[in-house]
């Protein structure tokens, strides 16, 4: 695909801030690794061979008896039984790290949580579960979390921002005191009271947070809609007889977008920020979940092991870092008075 010399000249801009573009390259590869962490840190093991059979674990579901067992019940890989059973006619291949973010760890050489060591590089929080497999899976969720909610509060946003722009009078000074009342309704107390009455899950602080946090879109669009819907352009276009949808999302949503693109890295870092806060409070993620946020409190809990904090405070510094470099260079590469080197 050919780009326009605009968009060249935008990406060239993109590209010529290096520190935006090497923060994009390191946080898109810490997220691709996240993404196949089932492949990384797994108590399953990633291939099997046995009595000249293969064997997925890390994808299909194999009873012990399969290999030589007693019960029915899925196959304890972990288990020194069902290891020699396939070794002696067979052989396995592991993960890098031999442990999911809620392996119970039962062969500690000291009771949890246990510091770095060979076999668990960055230790064990409280519970034995090794730290580098839950900061893995952890940091899988709050990004896709971040992603979900982002996208979603982007698309309310942009929309309720472009129908009070376009069609301003009653309907903007409805929208605009319904914001005003919304906005003064306290997140945390919502999630607090929903908390008592259900168990919170990706999806319920997916929808609730969703509830508030479109309304940082709403007024940059609102804004650039205001400010063309009476250029000459738009009144043409009315006289020609396009409709209104036709109008705001084709001719004038692009003139929003960029001041839209510019604005999602800082919201994808706050909506991070807020998933980690809530599990830091215990209003997040159902307990045992892959959390940074529980990482942070286990720091917090368990002084005399400095790795848990360190490592949490590292993570969420580094992942929120490159999110705000990365959000610099493209506000810097979309503005037309910045030329590249």
């Amino acid at each position: 695909m050919t780009l326009s010399p605009l968009n060249k000249r935008r990406l060239d801009n993109f590209k010529s801030n290096k520190r935006g573009w090497y923060s994009f390259l390191i946080f898109t590869l810490l997220f691709l690794a996240s993404i196949f962490a089932d492949f990384l840190a797994n108590e399953k093991p990633l291939l099997i061979k046995y009595e000249n059979q293969i064997y997925l674990p890390i994808i299909n579901k194999y009873a012990e008896t399969t290999f030589g067992g007693d019960f029915e019940t899925e196959a304890d890989y972990r288990d020194p039984y069902v290891k020699n059973l396939i070794n002696n006619n067979g052989w396995m291949i592991w993960p890098i790290i031999p442990y999911s973010y809620d392996t119970i760890i039962r062969d500690l050489a000291v009771p949890a949580p246990a510091p770095p060591s060979k076999k668990n590089w960055l230790g064990t929080d409280d519970q034995a579960r090794d730290v580098l497999a839950r900061l893995i899976y952890g940091f899988r969720i709050s990004i896709l979390f971040g992603f979900t909610l982002t996208f979603f509060s982007m698309l309310i946003g942009v929309s309720a921002g472009a129908i009070q722009g376009y069609f301003g009078g009653k309907i903007d000074l409805f929208f605009q005191r319904f914001m005003e009342i919304w906005s003064a309704i306290p997140t945390l107390y919502v999630l607090i009271i929903l908390a008592s009455i259900v168990q919170p899950n990706f999806w319920w602080l997916l929808a609730i947070l969703l509830l508030f946090s479109w309304m940082g879109y709403v007024g940059v669009v609102r804004a650039e809609f205001l400010r063309a819907r009476n250029l000459d352009y738009v009144r043409a276009a009315r006289a020609l007889g396009v409709s209104n949808y036709k109008i705001m999302f084709r001719h004038l949503l692009p003139n929003a977008t960029v001041a839209t693109i510019t604005f999602l890295p800082f919201s994808l870092s706050a909506s991070v920020t807020a998933l980690s806060g809530l599990d830091f409070l215990g209003f997040g993620l159902p307990p045992g979940s892959a959390s940074l946020g529980e990482m942070v409190n286990q720091g917090r809990n368990n002084l005399q092991a400095p790795w848990l904090g360190l490592t949490s405070f590292f993570t969420l510094g580094l992942m929120l870092g490159l999110l705000v470099f990365v959000g610099e260079a493209i506000r810097d590469a979309l503005d037309p008075r910045k030329t590249f080197v």
